[in-house]
């Protein structure tokens, strides 16, 4: 099966000193590059995804702020796809769905951030347009989120909606994800 690793937004606005800190979003990177080099090593097509605001009093991922940046632990290297997006699906108005169709791609693997938000998007999208959907659960994070007067911590926002996405699609562990690949290779 011809599989592509998406790896979403992890961008610096995200991390410690960012604009947008999530909670243990190195943690959630360090695993997204494990996925990244299993990728690279093997040859396996692998996209990144960067978002970049359009709107002119963006909060983060400001166009040409180092913020906007791709985090150095999945560092973009020259010559590796880049999709550059403005909505939390990293589908809608890019180039994601024609390169994945052109390379025969069949399942998607999914790492990144935020989980609540672009990865959730992601993913449902993923699962609409016919893809297989594997989503890495340890190489993805989120963030505290308010409604009312009450504070949902990350950790739970992170599990509920990994467990939503569970109807679209795999939810795994990174070293599961390697493991199955690697079996399949076998074959």
């Amino acid at each position: 099966m011809k599989t592509a690793l998406l790896v979403i937004d992890i961008q610096n606005d995200y991390f410690p000193g960012g604009k947008h800190p999530l909670v243990n979003p190195l943690e959630a990177a360090q695993k997204a590059y494990e996925l990244l080099q299993c990728f690279r090593e093997h040859g396996g097509h692998h996209v990144h995804v960067q978002h970049i605001s359009l709107k002119p009093d963006a909060a983060f991922f400001v166009k040409g702020d180092r913020g906007s940046d791709i985090h150095d632990v999945v560092a973009h290297f020259e010559g590796e796809p880049i999709v550059y997006k403005h909505y939390p699906n990293s589908f809608r108005e890019t180039k994601l769905l024609e390169m994945l169709k052109e390379w025969g791609v069949e399942r998607v693997v999914i790492a990144g951030m935020m989980t609540h938000m672009c990865v959730d998007a992601t993913a449902r999208a993923a699962a609409d347009f016919g893809f297989q959907v594997m989503i890495a659960g340890d190489a993805c994070a989120t963030r505290d989120l308010e409604y009312g007067d009450t504070t949902i911590p990350a950790d739970l926002v992170h599990k509920s909606f990994l467990s939503a996405l569970k109807s679209y699609g795999r939810v795994m562990k990174t070293e599961e994800i390697i493991a199955l690949l690697a079996a399949e290779s076998m074959k």
